[in-house]
């Protein structure tokens, strides 16, 4: 075994990961939820989302161009903010990963249940051969697991390109009437729901030490996957909008609630029966790419937080075979199989994501301490325009989006910070001795009212 990563996922691959990441439940099950909270001007709530996660995308491009190591959030809140902020964060992103991964492989299920009347228990069973699946194509290799996220999203956009321009001719535009009638607050609310299908854009950061030419290939990677999927995210969701009776979309899922299947709805009303029949594959697809996508990065954080005496070292293992971290992805793969199989994830992933919402939040602010310090190793190739103001604004629009989730999720949140704060005392703070960038900023304030004094 060694400790070292190949290079050898190039610009589209490093696009199409970030792609997987983001085209699953975003475009397949959130937007009848979402349409339920703002009306029709859940379009305008993505695009609210995609402009909130921006600073962060930015943020972390350019600290993964000093930084091109594994880890992505962990690596860059633990060099900026120390190692107790970094645990939390490697922590708390961990389990949100994953359990994103392990939503969009259960979601799967009402789309599969379009194609064949399969009962709860064999719905959840083909949900645990996938993630079996999707756990030893991330150990065969990153290249592998790369060029099959590349085919998968490739294939996936042409059929999202093809709904939007074939419902151009059967869009209702009374269906826009209201547009905005449940007001900015209904918005910012669906906004907040939605944004989650956005947190992807950066999980392509935690896999930087596989990248090719990171210096370019990272930075555009993130932006380039960023502009596509906000305008891939507002044709689509204008399409399902205008092809389907809100009332289907409002009450048709489970219990009367919205309909967990807004796109093969849609499909539908355009050409019938073949169309569900296509948009089901394509959904199945999509979120078994999503899943890929996130068993790939989060495996990522134990790795780099073995390195860095946070978790045990056998985790930081390098398989000599396959070159990959293979003791992290079974750990991952273990976590998400457990999930499928005896938690609700539908509810915990919704705790999950208001720490993402956090952790993008202080992204801005490690970017801000980077920078302030002035540590030598902090070279980025890239930099982000309009530092500071763009830093501010993504961090304060990331807590106004915060404080729309409602008491449970944000509680959820604060028990994955208390945990994580448990891991550092009780294993991470005997190991180590670090400290971040605020930690130097800090020193050298201490020093200058030394002098002053004297």
């Amino acid at each position: 075994m060694t400790n070292d990563l190949e290079r050898d996922l190039g610009l589209y691959a490093t696009i199409t990961i970030s792609m997987g990441a983001m085209i699953g439940s975003g475009i397949f099950v959130l937007p009848a939820l979402g349409l339920k909270k703002a009306g029709p001007a859940v379009i305008l709530a993505y695009v609210l989302a995609g402009l909130v996660v921006l600073p962060a995308a930015l943020s972390k491009a350019e600290m993964a161009t000093a930084m091109p190591e594994s880890g992505g959030t962990y690596l860059y809140i633990d060099r900026a903010m120390g190692p107790l902020a970094g645990t939390v964060a490697g922590i708390g992103a961990w389990f949100s990963l994953v359990f994103k991964s392990s939503f969009a492989l259960v979601g799967l299920g009402a789309y599969l249940l379009l194609l064949v009347p399969l009962s709860g228990g064999l719905v959840k069973a083909v949900a645990l051969g996938l993630a079996t699946l999707i756990v030893v194509l991330n150990i065969v290799g990153t290249e592998q697991s790369g060029k099959a996220q590349s085919i998968i999203v490739t294939a996936v956009v042409v059929a999202l390109a093809a709904y939007v321009l074939n419902s151009g001719v059967a869009i209702e535009p009374a269906r826009f009437d209201g547009f905005a009638a449940k007001g900015a607050g209904g918005i910012v609310t669906a906004a907040a729901f939605v944004f989650v299908s956005y947190a992807g854009v950066t999980k392509i950061a935690s896999v930087a030490e596989e990248v090719e030419n990171p210096d370019r290939n990272l930075p555009l990677g993130m932006l380039g996957s960023m502009g596509i999927m906000m305008l891939i995210y507002t044709l689509v969701v204008g399409a399902v909008v205008g092809l389907n009776d809100p009332k289907v979309l409002s009450t048709s899922g489970p219990g009367g609630g919205p309909s967990l299947t807004p796109m093969a709805d849609g499909a539908g009303q355009l050409i019938g029966g073949f169309g569900v029949v296509a948009i089901a594959l394509v959904a199945i697809l999509a979120l078994t790419s999503m899943a890929n996508a996130g068993v790939l990065a989060s495996s990522r954080f134990p790795l780099a937080m073995s390195r860095d005496s946070l978790a045990p070292r056998r985790l930081a293992r390098v398989s000599e075979r396959f070159q990959t971290p293979r003791n992290a992805i079974l750990l991952t793969g273990g976590l998400l199989i457990a999930l499928i199989a005896f938690v609700p994830v539908v509810e915990l992933a919704k705790l999950a994501s208001a720490f993402q919402i956090l952790v993008f939040s202080f992204e801005n602010v490690a970017l801000v301490a980077f920078r302030a310090s002035g540590v030598e190793s902090y070279q980025p190739s890239f930099r982000t325009p309009g530092y500071p103001y763009v830093q501010v604004v993504g961090l304060l629009g990331g807590l106004a989006l915060l404080t729309q989730m409602g008491t449970l999720p944000i509680l959820g949140a604060a028990g994955i910070i208390v945990g994580g704060v448990a891991w550092y005392l009780v294993y991470g703070r005997s190991r180590t001795d670090r400290e971040g960038a605020l930690g130097a900023i800090i020193d050298r304030r201490r020093e200058e009212e030394s002098v002053t004094s004297d």
